[in-house]
């Protein structure tokens, strides 16, 4: 039998397909009205960046998703960007592209598949089921077809699954391994319940931040779905814009994001809001996927000592103990998750680089940097908070 031969077109908006085709690749597990297992790749929320201005024209962030048919019926999508910048991806270049531009070389614009500012490990390669094989070699070539057609300095990957990594790697992209901290469900049946999986000392450390935090003079709740409101979202668009703009210069998210989120994408979202005099003060943005709940954003206009903890990190544990959420994701970076339950766990990324030389080079640099994961990994779990033995218990 002759094999069907597999098109790639490159669209610039998703208003060229249309929700269900998208979704029927991206998410076909909530095709009967289920959560999506990766609520950031479904069309509504990557439609939501793009009808907000978070990407496109003037953010460095330009649409350039990859379609994969067979005949007329799409059997794989990739959320592809043509980048200008490296901001926004929380797996660092900018030492790559510094090097590459000492050596003369031009490596902006770059390709990436990626979920816009969003650390969050999921599909990237998003096929149909039946197309898994097919469709996933189809983006991976036609994302290198279009690097090389555009004489562009890479494509890249980032946030994508462990399985991907391995099926990528044999495709000839090179594999990154970085670390984020992860909080883990043990069948926990309360917050007490998880307190009890650690030892006594980091134990009564988290009851003590937690009566500290909870202890600033007002009331914390928490809110999804209908229940969350456009005053809710005004406020936390003034938490957004001052954390945005002490870490990054200028938050990544317009205003007309949290504004599109509150028509599309509330039931996506859990909301924790701390009130104090009948004013919001501080709060956290969540978001639900079917297994995992994933930490976003957090800001404040007072400060309140272990309010962070207990917002970012302790209310999210309830979140997911509540829903049967087996991972809780916190975002980038912070060693300070550590004390807090939220174990390191590897992250994947995929490169492929067009010049020969500079693809050794990058290739060395990540072999390197992977055995210093493992180690990382490995030293910072043995400091983790969770008992090893009754005996260290006791003592």
């Amino acid at each position: 039998m002759t094999e069907r031969a597999v098109e790639i077109t490159v669209l610039s908006s998703l208003d060229e397909i249309d929700a269900q085709t998208w979704d029927a690749c991206a998410c076909p597990e909530a095709a009967e009205g289920g959560r999506a297992v990766d609520p950031f790749t479904t069309y509504r929320f990557l439609r939501a960046l793009e009808d907000s201005g978070s990407v496109g024209p003037g953010t460095g962030w330009q649409p350039q998703y990859l379609v994969a048919r067979i005949d007329d019926q799409v059997i794989a999508v990739a959320p592809l960007y043509a980048k200008s910048h490296s901001q926004g991806e929380y797996i660092f270049d900018h030492s790559w592209a510094h090097a590459y531009e000492r050596a003369g070389g031009r490596y902006y614009p770059k390709l990436q598949i990626a979920v816009p500012h969003t650390p969050a490990t999921g599909r990237r390669f998003l096929t149909r089921p039946g197309f898994e094989d097919t469709g996933f070699a189809a983006l991976v070539q036609g994302a290198v077809q279009l690097t090389e057609n555009n004489r562009l300095s890479s494509v890249n990957v980032t946030f994508c699954t462990g399985d991907e990594a391995a099926r990528a790697e044999d495709l000839g992209l090179m594999v990154r391994k970085s670390q984020q901290y992860h909080w883990r469900n043990d069948g926990y049946a309360t917050f007490d319940d998880f307190l009890s999986s650690l030892n006594s000392r980091k134990r009564k450390t988290l009851r003590k931040e937690r009566r500290t935090a909870q202890d600033f003079g007002g009331t914390i709740h928490t809110f999804t779905g209908d229940a969350i409101t456009r005053d809710h979202w005004d406020a936390f668009w003034q938490f957004y814009q001052d954390t945005g703009a002490r870490k990054w210069g200028t938050p990544y998210l317009t205003r007309a994001f949290f504004d599109i989120a509150h028509e599309t994408l509330r039931d996506d979202i859990a909301l924790v809001l701390a009130e104090r005099d009948g004013r919001w003060i501080a709060g956290a943005l969540n978001f639900i996927g079917r297994d995992a709940l994933f930490g976003r954003y957090w800001g404040c206009v007072e400060h309140h000592s272990c309010l962070h903890f207990e917002l970012c990190y302790y209310r999210a544990i309830d979140i997911a103990i509540e829903m049967g959420l087996a991972t809780v994701e916190a975002g980038a970076q912070g060693e300070h998750k550590l004390a807090r339950g939220y174990l390191p766990t590897p992250t994947w990324s995929l490169h492929w680089m067009r010049d020969p030389g500079f693809a050794r080079a990058v290739g060395e640099y990540l072999l390197a940097e992977r055995r210093a994961v493992d180690e990382e990994i490995e030293v910072l779990t043995e400091y983790g908070p969770f008992r090893k033995t009754e005996i260290e218990e006791q003592e």
